[in-house]
C-alpha cells in the first residue's frame, strides 16, 4: 500500500505496486480526493484507470453528500458467479454448440439504436422476467413521476430485464483448479441505470451552478445530504441496484439451462453463488463512521464475503475474499473489479489486428471479429500484476478459467 498526498492536498491509500497508473487518473483521483466530505482517505484499487466521472477502480467514502458522476452510469454493475457439479471432461469437444445456446437464450448487444428491433432486448420477455419486474415496477412508477425525463427508458426497462448488454459485459463457463465446471457473468441496470445516473448527474452540476459552486471538474457535482434530490437519487440508484441483481440472476438461470441442454450428464449448483455489485454505492461504517462508500470499479469483500476479479478474454479469472488486518481496513473492504484497461478502446483497435486477438484467445470458444478487438486481452493490465499488488488483504479462492465466452 502507498499513502501519499494529492495535488490539493486529499489523501489517498493505493494498491499500485507493479501496474502504471496514467496521468488522466492522477489528476481525477487529486480532485476527488480533496473534496472537503471525503471520510478519511480515497482507496485505489491495481486495475485503476481514467474513467468517466471517476477514476475506474477508487473506493470513495463521504460523508454528507455524494456525487452521482463518481458512481457513474452503469448503476449496479457487477458479477454473478455460480459453480456446478460439473466436471471439465463432461463438457463436449466442440463447445460452439453451447455457446450457441447460451446466445440463444439471453439476448445480447445492440441494434437499431437501442429501438424496437433491438437484438440485444426482449421482443417479448418471458414470463420469468415479467414476473420478476412486476416485483420492481410500482417503485419505478414513483420515480418516473416525480422525474419524468426518465420515462422513455423507463418504458424499456421491462424489455431489458434479464439481457446482458455491450461493451465489457459477458457470459462465461469456466474451469477452476479442481476443474470445475463454473458459469460466470458480468453486466449491471442497462438502459435504465444508464438514464438514472446521467440525469442526476446533469441535476448535481445544475446545483453547483444555482448555487454558484465552483469545482476544478464538472463531474465532481454533488448532492448534499438532506436535499430532496439526495434523497431522490438514493433511492433511485436503490432500485437500479435491485435491477441489476435481478437481471444477473436471470441470465444466470437461462444460461445454467443452456448448459442443462449441451451437456448430457444431470448436474446441480454446489455452492452458494456469489454475487456482487462494482460500480455502486452503499451505507457501511469504516473507522467508527457511518458513511456513505462509493465504488466505482471496486468490490466490496471481507473474509466472509466473497468477490469476483475477472480477467479478460483469454486470462484467468478469480474468486476471492478479503484477509483481516490493517490493508483490508484501510482499502475499506475493497479490491478490484477486474485487470483493468491499460490503454483505451481507440487505441486497442488501432494497434491489434484479428490474428493477434485470434492468438490471444487461442482455446476460447467466443468471438473472434473486429468488433471485439477493443476487448482482446492484451488492452488489459496483466491480471496477475493487478493480483500481486493488493497480495496484502486479499486471498484466492478460485482459480478459473474460461472455455467458452459470450460478448455483447
Amino acid at each position: 500500500m502507498r499513502v501519499f498526498q494529492g495535488a490539493r492536498g486529499g489523501l489517498i491509500k493505493a494498491w499500485i505496486d507493479g501496474v502504471a497508473v496514467e496521468d488522466q487518473a492522477r489528476t481525477q483521483l487529486d480532485n476527488i480526493a480533496a473534496m472537503p466530505f471525503i471520510h478519511k482517505h480515497v482507496a485505489i484499487m491495481p486495475d485503476v484507470h481514467w474513467g468517466m466521472g471517476a477514476t475506474i477502480g477508487s473506493v470513495i467514502p463521504t460523508k454528507g453528500a455524494i456525487i452521482p458522476a463518481a458512481v457513474g452510469v452503469d448503476l449496479g454493475c457487477g458479477m454473478m458467479a455460480v459453480r456446478t457439479t460439473l466436471k471439465a471432461s463432461d463438457l463436449p469437444d466442440n463447445l460452439s454448440g453451447l455457446r450457441s445456446a447460451i446466445e440463444a437464450r439471453i439476448p445480447h448487444g445492440r441494434t437499431d439504436n437501442g429501438g424496437v428491433n433491438d437484438r440485444g432486448a426482449w421482443g417479448e420477455a418471458p414470463a420469468s422476467a415479467n414476473a420478476e419486474f412486476s416485483k420492481l415496477s410500482d417503485e419505478l412508477k414513483m420515480i418516473v413521476e416525480k422525474h419524468p425525463k426518465m420515462s422513455q427508458a423507463a418504458h424499456r426497462a421491462q424489455n431489458h430485464l434479464g439481457t446482458l448488454g455491450t461493451g465489457n459485459h459477458f457470459v462465461e463457463v469456466c474451469i477452476d483448479e479442481n476443474e470445475a465446471v463454473w458459469i460466470m457473468l458480468h453486466s449491471g441496470s442497462r438502459g435504465i441505470g444508464n438514464r438514472i445516473g446521467s440525469y442526476f448527474i446533469e441535476r448535481a452540476k445544475h446545483e453547483m451552478k444555482r448555487w454558484f459552486i465552483n469545482l476544478p471538474d464538472e463531474d465532481l457535482a454533488y448532492l448534499a445530504e438532506g436535499s430532496e434530490l439526495f434523497g431522490d437519487y438514493m433511492g433511485a440508484v436503490s432500485w437500479a441496484q435491485r435491477f441489476a441483481r435481478t437481471n444477473r440472476e436471470l441470465m444466470m438461470t437461462a444460461a445454467l439451462e443452456a448448459l442443462s441442454v449441451s451437456v448430457p450428464k444431470r448436474f446441480t449448483c454446489d455452492c452458494e453463488a456469489v454475487n456482487c455489485h462494482h460500480n455502486y454505492v452503499a451505507h457501511e461504517r469504516h473507522f467508527g463512521s457511518d458513511v456513505l462508500v462509493t465504488r466505482k470499479g471496486a468490490v466490496r469483500i471481507t473474509p466472509e464475503t466473497l468477490g469476483i476479479i475477472p480477467g479478460s478474454m483469454g486470462a484467468r479469472s478469480f474468486i476471492v475474499r478479503g484477509i483481516a488486518g490493517e490493508a483490508m481496513a484501510q482499502s475499506l473492504c475493497s479490491c478490484s473489479h477486474g485487470a483493468g484497461r491499460a490503454m483505451s478502446r481507440a487505441e486497442a483497435k488501432r494497434r491489434f489486428t484479428l490474428e493477434d486477438h485470434a492468438r490471444a484467445t487461442a482455446g476460447v470458444e467466443c468471438r473472434k471479429d473486429a468488433d471485439v478487438i477493443d476487448e482482446t486481452p492484451a488492452a488489459y493490465k496483466d491480471i496477475d500484476a493487478v493480483m500481486q499488488a493488493q497480495a496484502d488483504h486479499v486471498e484466492i479462492v478460485h482459480t478459473l478459467k474460461q472455455v467458452v465466452c459470450v460478448k455483447g
